[in-house]
């Protein structure tokens, strides 16, 4: 037991001797280009065939794409235990620079807003929140070129992803759609910019995501999800369209969960997935709000954490909420989502009241 504090008093020398002589961690190597490897030739010779392309011009694009050590560290997800905190989550985007930027972006932006919510019946507040969340209203939509991110994730993705296997092959798919996006709308792809998975522009859209379901909401005759707003306020209402919004639903309601504990755990299986009627959730003991009684349709139990100790959210989404998780499959983010839209709506009202 007279030992027992040796290993602090070492850790307090080690540390007094790092603060009187800094070291200076030595500098990660530059990323190197991936190569004319087996998989990327394969994958340039298939694409370049299906698609009529010049192969070995593509197999050189392709071979000097860069390896981003940075990406793979990004794209791996927390380690296990971390703890959520939808608290903290929400106060990242509900805060007075991203509500003065959503009324500004909504000022601005007025006309083609009510449009895109007469064209496809989402709520102006969902758009200007998306937008929101995605890229601060254009101010952040990422400074990795998007060939060498989508490449290494394509052909060097982390194996200790816990769903490695599925994850490269999509983004080998999203490396595809790239390529094809940018011979049909004239980009270089070699100077194309976008956040470290590829997403790309006002709307933070994948490739495969802008060539589906983005349209030309400005009518100038392309669609450019990087440099033109309307195109990306029409292309978001139309994507959640596509993917089963509901004009005049709401996106959630409240719930108290019942007491039983395996009722419970049946209730929140499904997680974001629309599965259980009021009837449903009344029959195991839950209390679904007077609202939500009256909602016709199933919805999905859904429990977010506050922390270690602190006590959960608990909510009931609609399809409408289920919509806006397509875009990120994620309660935290589609609640975040929503949220910065109604405080952007109050925030826009409370202006014109002055």
């Amino acid at each position: 037991m007279k030992f027992r504090y040796l290993p602090f008093l070492a850790g307090l020398l080690l540390a007094c001797s790092a603060q009187a002589k800094p070291h200076r961690a030595k500098p990660a190597p530059p990323p190197e280009p991936l190569g004319p490897r087996p998989a990327v030739v394969a994958f340039a010779d298939e694409l370049a065939t299906a698609q009529g392309w010049d192969a070995p011009a593509l197999r050189e694009q392709l071979s000097q794409a860069l390896d981003l050590p940075r990406v793979r560290q990004l794209i791996l997800p927390a380690a296990v235990g971390t703890a959520k905190n939808w608290t903290a989550y929400r106060d990242r985007f509900i805060e007075p620079k991203r509500l003065d930027a959503g009324v500004a972006f909504w000022a601005e932006h007025e006309a083609a807003l009510t449009r895109a919510e007469s064209t496809y019946g989402v709520p102006a507040e969902v758009i200007v929140g998306i937008i929101g969340v995605e890229t601060f209203y254009g101010r952040i939509t990422g400074g990795f070129k998007v060939l060498d991110a989508l490449a290494t994730l394509a052909f060097d993705f982390p194996t200790e992803h816990p769903r490695a296997a599925e994850r490269q092959a999509f983004f080998r798919n999203e490396l595809a759609e790239f390529l094809k996006l940018c011979r049909e709308n004239g980009l270089d792809a070699g100077d194309v910019r976008g956040s470290y998975a590829g997403a790309l522009g006002w709307p933070q859209f994948m490739p495969g995501s802008w060539r589906q379901h983005a349209v030309d909401f400005d009518g100038d005759g392309r669609i450019d999800l990087i440099a033109s707003p309307v195109d990306a306020i029409g292309s978001v209402a139309n994507y959640l369209s596509e993917y089963g919004w509901k004009p005049g639903e709401a996106t959630h309601y409240s719930v108290k969960l019942p007491a039983d504990r395996r009722e419970r755990a049946r209730l929140l299986a499904p997680d974001i997935k629309p599965t259980f009627t009021a009837a449903d959730l009344s029959a195991a003991g839950a209390l679904p709000s007077e609202a939500a009684r009256d909602h016709g349709g199933p919805m999905a139990v859904i429990e977010l954490q506050n922390g270690p100790k602190k006590p959960t959210t608990v909510l009931l989404g609609t399809q409408n909420f289920w919509a806006v998780t397509r875009y990120n499959w994620s309660a935290y983010y589609a609640l975040a989502v929503i949220e910065l839209g109604q405080a952007v709506a109050r925030a826009r009202q409370a202006a014109k009241a002055q």
